[in-house]
């Protein structure tokens, strides 16, 4: 198989601390050394959350206009991908980062359950992030973690919600939520193509469930995520290096199932996205 593999790495997340792992990129500087070693390892896109001095997430402007300054500054042509995500602020405070039009950003189009929490994604919010999202021209990656996720975000896309080639991310371990289990992803893989058959689709295995995650979207001809966000171990006997590693690792799958790993120019141009 030819088609190249884009490579996400999501490189802090929300939840993972110092005292899970300390190579968990915190602050803004941290970040973008984080991300350039990924990005020379073979990521195209980062996806970002910010955390203010305390690890607590947050989803301050700010912070992530930082952000995104020093990744076009160190990693010129990565794909941003910021976090719309529930854990970082409430309502519509969760997408204030997006004037600052990162090429992409996260949209969950409904709500699910997490380990101790429900994951709200009300209608009314799902359909104004949307909204900002074809105002500032970025492109929404669909976190899908229910099948009702993917039929809400084909629909979405027929009607123009969703603007342009719609991009699809299983998140797959989540306590509460989908399972990682390989019957369910061919079935994802199959609901997405007779309901979007244009649709490029990717997927992310939560802990242990990572690289298999990564091997499976590598073989079945789909892009894959990876990274300190999802997983903080190397295996059961050790934490992981950093991100870098993640992505050396999953860079090595492709290797084995000969898919070559996409440069930052194919994964723009397989997303349909501006130039950098």
């Amino acid at each position: 198989m030819t088609k190249p593999c884009i490579i996400c790495v999501a490189i802090t997340g929300s939840v993972p601390r110092k005292s899970d792992n300390p190579a968990v990129p915190v602050t803004i500087e941290e970040q973008v050394e984080s991300t350039h070693a990924s990005f020379e390892a073979g990521a195209s896109i980062a996806h970002c959350h910010v955390r203010d001095e305390t690890e607590t997430p947050t989803s301050d402007p700010e912070r992530f206009a930082r952000l995104v300054e020093g990744l076009k500054k160190h990693c010129p042509g990565m794909i941003i991908q910021l976090s719309t995500g529930g854990r970082s602020g409430a309502g519509r405070e969760r997408g204030g980062m997006l004037s600052l039009r990162p090429d992409m950003a996260s949209l969950s189009v409904g709500s699910n359950n997490f380990p101790t929490r429900v994951y709200e994604n009300p209608p009314d919010l799902v359909e104004w992030l949307a909204g900002e999202m074809r105002t500032y021209e970025v492109k929404p990656e669909i976190e899908a973690f229910d099948l009702s996720h993917i039929f809400k975000a084909a629909e979405m896309n027929r009607d123009g919600r969703i603007a342009g080639q719609l991009y699809v991310q299983f998140v797959m371990g989540v306590k509460n939520a989908m399972p990682c289990d390989k019957r369910t992803f061919d079935f994802y893989i199959e609901t997405v193509k007779r309901l979007v058959p244009d649709a490029q689709w990717c997927g992310a295995g939560i802990g242990r469930h990572q690289i298999e995650v990564n091997e499976w979207c590598i073989a079945a001809g789909g892009h894959t995520r990876t990274g300190l966000e999802d997983n903080v171990r190397w295996d059961k006997h050790s934490l992981a290096p950093s991100n870098a590693a993640l992505v050396t690792r999953a860079a090595e799958l492709c290797d084995k199932y000969e898919r070559p790993v996409a440069t930052w120019q194919q994964a723009r141009e397989i997303l349909g996205l501006r130039p950098s």
